[in-house]
């Protein structure tokens, strides 16, 4: 294990996580909600997909697009999550250097992949309100195949050199990071070389891609919008806004969430650095909890669906 002294000059080989280096008594008060919240998103989303997987009304192009994003939500939550409650509840700060870096990678390009998610299902309700006649032509499996294949690769690919060039500075001081996971940030200041590149080039992929995507998602909505105004019958805007209420409330709050930590980060001076860490964690855990169940409430299939299995396991 290297030596967790801050001058060391030996490689380092390892890092130390450090949650709430100023407050390390709240991991206590926090490990029972956040083990909560894990349950939580673990088990809503993979009711949900089951749920979309056994029910053949469900087996859409809209709902294959919801059964991605909660697939990138479990896959998000059990790379970040265990490990924070693994430091909470038995003081397993030790990580290594090549987990560090691939659960960088996976934070780094599964949340751009989650708003790039959101983007394709606002385009399928474009689709669906605006040119209903033209929906089952334009928006059919090999559609939703080919875009998941799209969101994949974009992101995996634009955010993989974030990882990279971190992994590639030369650690041979301190190795104690200042959080709960691997961020890029705070794994790169501990480097002994200069990683302006790496900063400059997370800054430049993070807002060109969600920036990308919440345009397209703010002019799919506007268009939309435009198109329910137009529509004479009441009901008729009625039933086509409720399919969209779900949809806008989850991209709102996980543009709101994210929006928060960045401006935290970027006036890091001003807030607390345990707050900066918590917002980090709640980040990457209350909207995969959150997602499921908005959709289950809102979405009048996904509850039949679910009452369907219900009824099936108790029989």
């Amino acid at each position: 294990m290297a030596s967790s002294n801050n001058y060391s000059t030996a490689p380092v080989s390892e890092f130390l996580l450090i949650c709430f280096p100023n407050y390390q008594t709240w991991q206590h008060w926090l490990s029972l909600p956040l083990s909560l919240l894990f349950l939580l998103a673990m088990g809503a989303n993979a009711t949900l997909l089951i749920t979309i997987w056994l029910e053949a009304s469900l087996q859409e192009p809209m709902y294959y697009l919801l059964s991605l994003l909660s697939l990138l939500d479990i896959v998000l939550c059990l790379t970040v999550i265990p490990k924070v409650l693994a430091i909470f509840w038995f003081d397993l700060r030790s990580i290594s250097f090549s987990t560090c870096f691939f659960q960088m990678f996976i934070m780094n390009s599964f949340l751009p992949m989650e708003s790039c998610t959101f983007m394709v299902m606002a385009y399928d309700r474009y689709v669906a309100i605006c040119h209903p006649l033209r929906y089952p032509s334009i928006i059919t499996n090999q559609f939703v195949a080919r875009a998941s294949v799209f969101i994949v690769t974009r992101n995996a690919l634009l955010t993989a050199p974030i990882p990279i060039l971190t992994a590639r500075l030369r650690y041979c001081g301190k190795n104690v990071i200042e959080n709960c996971i691997c961020a890029n940030l705070s794994v790169s200041r501990l480097s002994c070389d200069n990683f302006t590149l790496n900063r400059i080039y997370q800054l430049v992929a993070g807002w060109t891609l969600l920036g990308s995507d919440f345009i397209l998602i703010f002019l799919s909505y506007t268009f939309i919008l435009r198109a329910v105004l137009r529509f004479k019958a009441e009901g008729a805007a009625v039933k086509a806004l409720s399919t969209c209420v779900s949809h806008f409330i989850l991209i709102l709050f996980f543009s709101t969430i994210l929006l928060v930590v960045v401006l935290t980060n970027v006036s890091r001076k001003r807030v607390p650095m345990d707050i900066l860490i918590l917002l980090n964690v709640l980040h990457h855990l209350i909207p995969p909890a959150l997602n499921p169940i908005v959709y289950g409430v809102r979405t009048k299939e996904i509850k039949q669906g679910i009452q369907k299995l219900l009824q099936r396991g108790v029989r």
